[in-house]
């Protein structure tokens, strides 16, 4: 053999170039969905809308996310190539059709087809692509990296929490170097950008040789034999604590800038929304590469819950939103909670995949996982609205350093996120059973 085609050989068969860089090129554009805070104000004023009008685009964007990977599960079970090629048409096309709509909207101000047009494409048909880019890289690490699981798909799912913290100044710096209409010619240019690194990844993208698909079985038959290979509690307590996860993520973290500035810290918000995407990524990654050395990879959402709940009854103890401004300590406690909350909710996401595979096996964990990713639908829908009503019924707004906010609404939030998290905590001792990890490689 020539040194070539040993080199082409070596190139086609390296882990590192099939699966880990194709899924970073793929999460850390989808990630960017998390963006949006960055330009949602933008958008509304651009198009004559109230931003609340305009918020709607990113939950219908994580809840179509969910709803695609749970009802696409098995497209990407069975062909990685066709789904990351979806992945990447529906991204750029969404980003692209969304573009063209604030435009539109900049011509004709209060127009209701300019809304509903960014609702389509943001919401819906970008929601596809994240769903489908989502999943596409999982499975395909977890083969490669059958000895590190976690780390695998933690490297990934890192990349999607990272996207933010990296595409964050880029996107600032566009939307005022790009002068009048911005955040349009932001969106346009965008869409180019990410399509040419996930089609790269998609090209790049392949299971390990050796590797073959199940036989086929009538449709949607084989996901709920699978599942029904544990009891079916055991399935719906890991749903439902992945589900209570992200919503008290959410929650918390949708209201984290005006808890920032409670505490007197307005002038750090930039800083400290960084550091706290950086948790989030952490939390990921190491969440999931610890989880590796575990006997039962469920022990790490007790560590995750156990961790939740500590903090965030420190914080209701002390009342350490309401009185932290001027007193370090309580500070300190309430930033460890945000930090905290951020590594955890990032934690949860890396370690579903594995947590499944060791539960129910490889053979079909593409469509499991995609099934289980509705949970993130849902708590899509109701984490931040949760909080942002309870913040508008409980308390009353004050002035702190120039700012106003919400001290009782933002410490009431944590009642309920205690509650939830002590209930994810039980569904973790008593409905997902121990596993030895003996059924990952079937």
């Amino acid at each position: 053999m020539s040194h070539n085609e040993q080199t082409f050989g070596g190139w086609r068969s390296n882990k590192w170039i099939r699966a880990a860089i194709p899924a970073l090129l793929l999460h850390c554009s989808i990630g960017t969905v998390y963006c949006w805070s960055i330009f949602s104000q933008e958008i509304a004023d651009y198009i004559g809308f109230s931003k609340g009008a305009t918020e709607w685009a990113f939950s219908f964007a994580i809840f179509f996310l969910g709803m695609s990977a749970a009802f696409l599960g098995n497209v990407v079970e069975k062909d990685i190539h066709k789904s990351s090629l979806i992945a990447a048409i529906c991204f750029a096309l969404g980003m692209a059709g969304t573009g063209a709509f604030i435009y539109y909207g900049g011509l004709h101000k209060g127009s209701p087809l300019a809304l509903i047009g960014i609702y389509v494409c943001y919401g819906f048909i970008m929601g596809i692509g994240l769903g489908t880019g989502y999943l596409s890289p999982v499975k395909t690490l977890m083969l490669w990296f059958q000895d590190r699981k976690g780390l695998a798909t933690g490297l990934a799912v890192a990349g999607f929490g990272a996207a933010k913290a990296i595409a964050s100044p880029i996107m600032q710096s566009m939307l005022t170097g790009l002068g009048e209409g911005g955040v349009y010619k932001m969106f346009l240019i965008l869409a180019v950008v990410y399509f040419v690194m996930m089609f790269i990844g998609h090209l790049l993208l392949k299971k390990p040789d050796g590797w073959h698909e199940p036989q086929k079985t009538e449709k949607g038959q084989r996901i709920l034999d699978v599942i029904k290979t544990k009891p079916i509690t055991n399935y719906i307590g890991i749903w439902l604590m992945f589900y209570i996860n992200i919503t008290c993520g959410l929650a918390l973290l949708s209201q984290e800038k005006m808890i920032v500035k409670c505490i007197g810290l307005a002038a750090s918000v930039g800083l400290i929304s960084t550091v706290s995407a950086i948790f989030n990524a952490g939390g990921r990654l190491g969440f999931s590469a610890w989880a590796d050395t575990m006997k039962d990879r469920n022990t790490i959402y007790k560590i995750i819950f156990v961790m939740s709940i500590v903090l965030t009854g420190l914080t209701i103890l002390t009342g350490g939103i309401k009185n932290g401004a001027g007193n370090t300590a309580l500070t300190i406690l309430v930033l460890a909670l945000i930090m905290a909350v951020n590594a955890g909710y990032g934690g949860g996401f890396s370690n579903v995949p594995t947590l499944l595979s060791d539960h129910y096996g490889m053979r079909s964990i593409s469509a499991i996982h995609g099934i289980t990713l509705s949970a993130w639908a849902f708590a899509g829908l109701t984490g931040n609205q949760m909080a942002t009503w309870i913040v508008n019924h409980f308390g009353e707004t004050v002035e702190i350093d120039g700012y106003m906010v919400n001290p009782v609404g933002y410490q009431t939030v944590l009642y309920v996120t205690i509650v939830l998290y002590a209930i994810a905590l039980l569904l973790s001792l008593v409905f997902v059973r121990p596993t030895n990890k003996t059924t990952s490689g079937k």
